[in-house]
């Protein structure tokens, strides 16, 4: 099999503590340990402009190797590549991070697992397993056990132990040898194992097929399109860091929003605008857990700053100082650089933070389902929130797309503080607290007219994205969707009309038309481009939306995973992977325009290729 350039025709395998992306040809290319954000120890994805590169990746090369297949198991996060020689030789790969509950708590280890068997013929294989320290720049040592490797000084200061029943003298040496039996790999902390190593790994697989079988089960999914929620919901779990609630917005840094353009940006944070829409699309599918581990995470965030200035993100540990560097020594994916580590938006101000905070905590008020529904202190800790949200609605920021050097009073902003003051309102009446629900809802209304007349564009007919301004921004779509306007209002009808004709090409949409930072802008960000089916269908064009979404779908890569971006000529997917924003879209999307479970309509099930 000849090689190919590194793309993002990846899997995700992780357990809400750590995860890995996996090709098509069962290469580790990237993994960070103990954390997310930590240092990877496995980074080929970042250098390794080919595609080929071994060092910062574990490898299982099958010799002759003229083709593969890859697909995961129905219902799991367990992904199995197939690899088939030239001489009728065939084995599969499984890959999983162990993720299940035992005396009914959650267990989660740092471990990746990989069994590797044979599935006909005699197959020649190769293993191939060099994590990296420091990005690549430190050498590690190796230590040898009687059936383990430990490897010394990766990054963070880990030490990693990879227990196996694979001959350790050809896994040292790289030595190629006939794989007559199955054969088990487990890299985690540097701990003993106790049991017989094949039993142990079956086990795990078993436990952890078991358990996101039963997770997906409880969804409560829509009667179209439901392979890809499934898909969608299970990945957006898995960004899910449990330990403390935060939810990243990918699990990579620096792959480019577009080929050249210097757009590389670290994405292993918490945003709370993305945590807000993640918690949001879950809890669609009546899967409320995520949201709770969320809220232990936010509390703490907002409890810190005691109604001051909030950041746009955190680290998942609550960081708040996540300097932003560039190392010079990497080449970047597929040899686009900078490779940036850490983001510079953390000290950004971005306003309509304050809204995502309350959006993102109003239902824990409502829902009785809830084991622990929001308290009168955590209102009064919303309350400041909003305080902070009303008085700063009208200030120029760096806006939700967090441009580095301009300012402006830009509309999503202040529509995101409208929906703060609306939101508190709410819990307010719930509380039976009528003065303060007076009080949010006159100061709601008073943002909202300021809104609708100060962002409104006679020249443009559309709601510009900015006050007093006139450039068009795909964000003003979230008017409708927040609930500030009638979607059947003329101006919206008019600016999803604008918005068609100056942003999207076909089923794609950019952001916004002035040119940014780095100039303007080239590839479609997928997020808008689910914004804008979400609009179309409240606006009575489900078809079109119907049609749109169909689209997309069909770029997302073999195993229904989708990165931030979507090049408009070639269909390649671009931006950090997987984005929790895009997978958030299809899942919304889905619940927007499926057909009901009481009618007759055909089930659109955008089902992947199986191994068999």
């Amino acid at each position: 099999m000849s090689p190919t350039a590194a793309s993002l025709r990846l899997g995700l395998i992780g357990n809400c503590t750590i995860s890995a992306l996996v090709d098509d040809r069962a290469r580790i290319v990237w993994s960070c340990m103990p954390r997310f954000d930590s240092t990877p120890v496995f980074h080929a994805l970042m250098d390794s402009a080919d595609g080929i590169g071994a060092d910062g990746s574990a490898q299982v090369q099958l010799e002759g190797c003229v083709r593969t297949e890859q697909a995961y198991d129905e219902n799991t996060a367990v992904l199995r590549t197939r690899l088939y020689d030239d001489r009728g030789g065939a084995i599969e790969v499984t890959d999983f991070a162990p993720r299940f509950f035992r005396h009914g708590r959650p267990v989660r280890p740092m471990l990746l697992v990989r069994r590797v068997r044979p599935l006909q013929g005699v197959p020649r294989i190769r293993l191939q397993v060099r994590p990296s320290g420091d990005w690549g720049r430190a050498t590690l040592a190796r230590t040898r056990g009687s059936n383990h490797l430990r490897f010394v000084g990766c990054g963070d200061g880990l030490t990693l132990r990879l227990t196996t029943d694979a001959p350790i003298t050809y896994l040292l040496d790289e030595t190629a040898f006939s794989l007559n039996r199955p054969i088990s790999l487990l890299l985690g902390a540097d701990e003993p194992v106790e049991a017989v190593i094949e039993d142990h790994a079956r086990q795990l697989e078993e436990q952890t097929v078991q358990y996101w079988r039963l997770w997906t089960r409880s969804l409560a999914i829509p009667l179209e399109w439901q392979d890809a929620v499934i898909r969608a919901a299970i990945t957006l779990k898995m960004c899910l860091y449990e330990e403390t609630g935060a939810i990243v917005a990918a699990m990579t840094t620096s792959i480019p929003e577009a080929p050249g353009s210097a757009r590389n940006w670290d994405y292993r944070f918490c945003w709370l605008r993305d945590a807000f829409f993640v918690v949001r699309a879950l809890n669609t599918l009546s899967e409320s857990g995520t949201m709770e581990d969320y809220l232990r995470w936010m509390w703490d965030a907002i409890g810190q700053v005691a109604g001051g200035h909030i950041q746009p993100l955190y680290g998942i540990g609550l960081e708040s100082q996540l300097p932003e560097q560039v190392l010079e020594h990497l080449g970047g994916y597929r040899g686009h650089r900078p490779v940036r580590v850490g983001n510079q938006a953390a000290e950004h101000f971005q306003h309509d933070v304050y809204g995502n905070i309350v959006l993102g905590a109003a239902q824990s008020f409502h829902d009785r389902r809830l084991l622990r529904p929001g308290t009168r202190h955590e209102f009064e800790l919303l309350e400041a929130v909003g305080e902070r949200a009303y008085a700063i609605h009208a200030e120029p920021d760096a806006g939700m797309w967090e441009l580095r050097t301009r300012a402006r009073v830009h509309t999503s902003s202040v529509l995101m503080n409208w929906a703060a003051c609306d939101r508190l309102a709410k819990i307010a009446a719930s509380f039976g607290l009528a003065e303060r629900a007076a009080l949010w809802q006159a100061r709601a209304e008073g943002i909202r007219h300021k809104v609708l007349t100060q962002s409104w564009s006679e020249s443009r007919q559309a709601f510009a994205e900015s006050f007093g301004g006139r450039e068009l921004d795909a964000s003003v779509l979230l008017m409708a969707e927040v609930g500030m306007i009638d979607p059947m209002d003329p101006r919206f009808v008019a600016t999803v009309d604008a918005l068609e004709a100056t942003l999207c090409d076909g089923p794609y949409m950019r952001r916004y038309e002035a040119p940014d930072d780095f100039g303007l802008p080239e590839t479609s960000f997928n997020i808008c481009a689910f914004w804008r089916i979400d609009a179309l269908a409240r606006i009575g064009r489900r078809e079109q939306a119907r049609e749109i979404f169909e689209a997309l779908l069909a770029v997302r890569n073999p195993l229904g995973l989708l990165s931030e971006d979507t090049h408009p000529v070639t269909g390649e997917m671009w931006g950090n992977f997987p984005q929790t924003y895009s997978m958030v879209g299809i899942i919304n999307a889905a619940q927007r325009l499926s057909a009901r479970w009481d009618t007759r309509a055909p089930c659109r099930s955008s089902a992947r290729p199986r191994c068999r």
